[in-house]
């Protein structure tokens, strides 16, 4: 299976911080990577890196074999590198139905002419009908996001992204926020996202991960500090000493297991990397 995105020595400092420390990762075509690690490990900063909010300080990005290190955020959507973020990023005013028009314009090259009448281009109409019935949003399609129940905001957050016809997405925590009860309706899209898609996962709910990932990094002090599948992942007692919560533990534990053991412990994770997106942020801002 062949690369489609790639990182090479990736390095990140801001003063005598390092957030990004060396980090070289490969996602192949078509992947579902979890990307986990204890708050701080430096996981929005790399999500940061990638879609060129932050420029590295040394280290490359590679896209389909081409460098895409000092390509412009906006070009790299449009090359095919689209994220969702941690916190809500739509417009509230917006219906789901304009909102994908938006970004089905934007991808057409048409963006400009976005508020016209919906049928003005023939192309348009035909994919947003297709994603308001796959993201399960046509019963609300007319109704302000400011309206939506929050499950059903990160599922429009998905869905616009994913009508950028992205060859990476990344998924930075789609389920934060969402009541339990809606948790389910997130798991299930998410799990019949296009096989050709590669999707690059930032959660702390294992049962996502778990259930969701082929493969999983695990990032500490902005490192990579394991990889591997999800039985591997699971059952390093390495990994479990440093995020799962298990001091020295070195018992072999199941994914199911390891699934409840996180649970139980993903409160002391929750807030993942908000304090480095903050902080990210206000560095690219001086």
């Amino acid at each position: 299976m062949s690369t489609v995105l790639e990182t090479r020595g990736l390095l990140k400092r801001f003063g005598g911080i390092t957030p990004t420390n060396e980090v070289s990762i490969k996602v192949e075509r078509g992947a579902r990577r979890a990307l986990i690690g204890p708050n701080g490990a430096g996981k929005t900063t790399l999500i940061n890196l990638l879609t060129g909010v932050l420029e590295p300080t040394a280290g490359t990005i590679w896209l389909d074999g081409e460098d895409i290190t000092r390509v412009a955020p906006h070009k790299r959507v449009r090359r095919g590198i689209v994220r969702t973020f941690q916190i809500n990023q739509l417009f509230s005013e917006l219906t789901p139905l304009q909102s994908l028009a938006l970004s089905v314009s934007a991808q057409l090259g048409i963006s400009a002419q976005w508020w016209k009448p919906l049928g003005h281009d023939p192309r348009v109409a035909p994919i947003c009908d297709t994603l308001l019935r796959q993201f399960h949003l046509d019963d609300v399609m007319n109704q302000k996001v400011a309206r939506l129940a929050y499950g059903k905001r990160r599922l429009l957050e998905i869905a616009t992204a994913l009508a950028a016809q992205p060859r990476v997405l990344l998924l930075d925590e789609p389920v934060a926020g969402v009541p339990e009860g809606e948790r389910q309706e997130i798991f299930d899209i998410i799990n019949a996202l296009p096989a050709d898609v590669s999707v690059l996962l930032i959660e702390h709910d294992m049962d996502l991960v778990f259930n969701f990932a082929g493969s999983v990094t695990v990032l500490v002090n902005g490192a990579v500090f394991a990889e591997g599948d999800v039985q591997a992942i699971s059952n390093d007692a390495r990994v479990k000493a440093v995020y799962l919560g298990e001091g020295q533990a070195t018992q072999q534990t199941t994914p199911d297991h390891a699934r409840d053991d996180a649970r139980a412990d993903a409160s002391d994770h929750a807030s993942d990397d908000a304090s480095d997106q903050a902080r990210d942020d206000a560095r690219a801002r001086q």
